[in-house]
């Protein structure tokens, strides 16, 4: 049993966010969303999160390495779960990520997010 553990979602599409707060909820989590806009994110400072998932394709002029940096500095030493419709971990993101999930797999994001937050 998970408990009320916190994840983070990032996107930057709010019915990406939506499907995937339905699947985390359902998981058995406690789920914050964050919608990417243009250049920015606005990260929840006063929140406790014990893991994110992002979104790997964030069509907005910031990264998703950008945002990986903005969050491996708000939530030290808190997990990265990566989404993204390729099939590999990309290079630029992988220093930040935990762990690597395609899009269209929610029991395996739910599979990893279970094994990220127990490890």
């Amino acid at each position: 049993m998970p408990g009320k553990m916190t994840v983070l979602l990032i996107d930057d599409d709010p019915s990406h966010l939506k499907l995937y707060s339905w699947v985390v909820d359902k998981g058995g989590y406690r789920t914050l969303t964050a919608l990417v806009k243009g250049n920015s994110v606005a990260l929840p400072r006063d929140e406790q999160v014990d893991l994110t998932v992002l979104d790997y394709r964030i069509g907005t002029t910031i990264t998703a390495v950008e945002v990986a940096r903005q969050l491996a500095a708000t939530f030290p030493k808190k997990p990265i779960l990566v989404l993204s419709d390729l099939p590999w971990m990309p290079d630029d993101i992988a220093p930040y990520a935990a762990a690597f999930v395609r899009k269209g797999e929610p029991e395996q994001m739910l599979q990893t997010i279970e094994k990220l937050i127990a490890a």
